[in-house]
């Protein structure tokens, strides 16, 4: 019999805190069993198993991911909007790290087609209209800008810009910068 008050919902709200605040690979069902003082099996009747709780933990992720970025998007173009995007994701990495961990998790087809992350790339097609790309050039737009914001906040958090010089935050807005001319300039070949 399933413990009262324990539901999916809790289960995967209280992943996502395990998971900000001990890494996402940290995040288990026997640590949750612990936290909820309940033995292992009772899990089950909430999640199938490991991934299924995961995959919950990177759906939310996404989502509130996706809340932020249309916000900051909002009424925005050009590098106005691409500097909007890209401090929601950095400020996001930095208050939420196992969150945005768990937004890379790789989520089934049918999970993957109703998240955050499906919304999450039209404002980046948004936030790319102003640049005036061809429609072809637009998904590789999408993913350089990713990767950038991806690898920028990736290195930030484990601490590889943490023994030089300058200060991060200068090569984020030359990178920002580098991003606008490059898309400004962008041609299809």
């Amino acid at each position: 019999m399933p413990r009262v008050g324990l539901t999916r919902e809790r289960l995967v709200e209280a992943g996502c805190d395990l998971a900000d605040r001990g890494g996402f690979a940290a995040l288990t069902l026997a640590e949750l069993a612990r936290m909820f003082e309940v033995k292992l099996a009772s899990l089950y009747s909430h999640v199938r198993n490991s991934d299924d709780l995961k995959a919950g933990v990177a759906l939310r992720a996404l989502d509130l991911l996706a809340d932020r970025a249309d916000e900051a998007v909002a009424g925005r173009a050009g590098k106005e909007a691409l500097v909007a995007l890209a401090e929601v994701h950095r400020r996001f990495a930095g208050e939420h790290p196992g969150l945005f961990e768990a937004a890379r998790f790789p989520l089934s087809a049918e999970q993957a087609v109703g998240s955050g992350g499906v919304r999450l790339a039209r404002t980046m097609l948004a936030a790319l209209r102003g640049y005036g790309l061809a429609e072809a050039d637009q998904v590789h737009a999408v993913r350089l800008l990713g990767s950038f914001f991806l690898g920028f906040s990736l290195l930030e958090l484990g601490g590889s810009f943490a023994h030089s010089q300058p200060e991060p935050d200068q090569s984020w807005q030359r990178g920002l910068d580098a991003l606008d001319l490059t898309l400004k300039s962008w041609t299809t070949t």
